[in-house]
């Protein structure tokens, strides 16, 4: 029973958060294919796919009929799902107070550098 309602369950998610959706749309796609094979005996599958899915859009008489083949048009719509799933116990997750020592920092009121230092930087080269 389980394993039918996860089977079904990742089927609505699949055509609901996808575009598998436009799978249902093959049968449009085969009677648009046959409507275009009575008009043009010399067509084939490939080339019906090619001009439909790979060549610019043409608009023509059955534009509106075209559009509504699978995976030429979409719904723009954006689904982003987020799950967590926590295995551990609860208390587990309770933050616990966390105390460090207190390190003392020393400054120094004077320079740390001594100035007879600093003072040889601006000397003149010497020969």
């Amino acid at each position: 029973m389980k394993h039918l309602i996860a089977i079904s369950l990742l089927i609505v998610h699949l055509f609901t958060a996808t575009e598998l959706y436009q799978l249902v749309k093959l049968p449009l796609l085969i009677d648009h294919y046959f409507e275009h094979k009575e008009q043009k005996s010399e067509l084939t599958f490939w080339t019906f796919l090619k001009v439909h899915y790979a060549d610019n859009i043409v608009v023509d008489e059955d534009h509106a009929q075209d559009m509504k083949l699978p995976f030429k048009s979409d719904d723009g719509c954006i689904n982003i799902t987020l799950t967590a799933v926590i295995s551990c116990p609860l208390s587990d997750l309770i933050l616990k107070p966390y105390c460090s020592e207190t390190k003392t920092f020393f400054t120094y009121k004077e320079s740390f550098l001594p100035s007879s230092f600093l003072s040889t930087i601006w000397q003149p080269p010497k020969a």
